[in-house]
C-alpha cells in the first residue's frame, strides 16, 4: 500500500487530502452547533449586518429547539456522521486513485448537486440567499478541486 501512495503524483494527493480534510472538519463541527453559534453570535464584529441578524436567528432557533426538542439535534449528528464516513471514503483514491475513481466522481456529482439544493431547498426553507451563495460555494469549491483531479487520475490511467 505504502508503494501505491509514493507513486501518486502530489497534486492528486493534495486534491484528496483537501477533500479528507473539509469532510472531517465540516462533520465533526456540526456535532456543537448550538455552541459554535452562540461564539459566532456573541463575537460579532459588526452586529448589525444582515449576517449577523441571521446567525442569530438561527441561533435561537437551535437553542429553543435543543431546549424543547433536544431529538432533533439527532438528524444534525447523522449529518456529522455522514461528512466523517465520506471522508474515509476518500482514503480509497488516496490508496489507489486509478481503481477508486469512482469515488472523485461521486465527489463531483454530490458538489453539482448541492447548487440546486441549496437554490430550491434554501428558498423553500425561507434560507436567505446570500447564505444559499454560502452553501453553493462548498459545491464550487469542491467541483475546483475534484475536476483538475479527475483529470490527473486518467492521465495516471493512460499512462499506466
Amino acid at each position: 500500500m505504502k508503494a501505491q501512495i509514493n507513486n501518486i503524483p502530489a497534486r492528486v494527493k493534495w486534491c484528496i487530502w483537501i477533500m479528507i480534510i473539509g469532510l472531517f472538519i465540516s462533520g465533526i463541527t456540526a456535532f456543537p452547533i448550538e455552541t459554535e453559534l452562540a461564539f459566532f453570535v456573541q463575537h460579532q464584529p459588526n452586529s448589525s449586518s444582515s449576517l449577523s441578524a441571521w446567525l442569530k436567528t438561527v441561533y435561537l432557533a437551535v437553542k429553543d429547539t435543543n431546549t424543547r426538542y433536544p431529538f432533533i439535534s439527532y438528524g444534525t449528528d447523522w449529518l456529522a456522521f455522514a461528512h466523517i464516513m465520506l471522508a474515509i471514503l476518500f482514503i480509497g483514491p488516496l490508496v489507489d486513485p486509478v481503481r477508486n475513481i469512482w469515488v472523485v466522481k461521486f465527489g463531483i456529482i454530490a458538489a453539482v448537486l448541492i447548487f440546486p439544493l441549496a437554490f430550491i431547498a434554501g428558498n423553500i426553507r425561507g434560507i436567505p440567499f446570500f447564505w444559499q451563495c454560502i452553501d453553493s460555494s462548498f459545491g464550487a469549491i469542491t467541483v475546483a478541486v475534484l475536476l483538475p483531479c479527475h483529470k490527473w487520475i486518467k492521465q495516471m490511467e493512460a499512462s499506466a
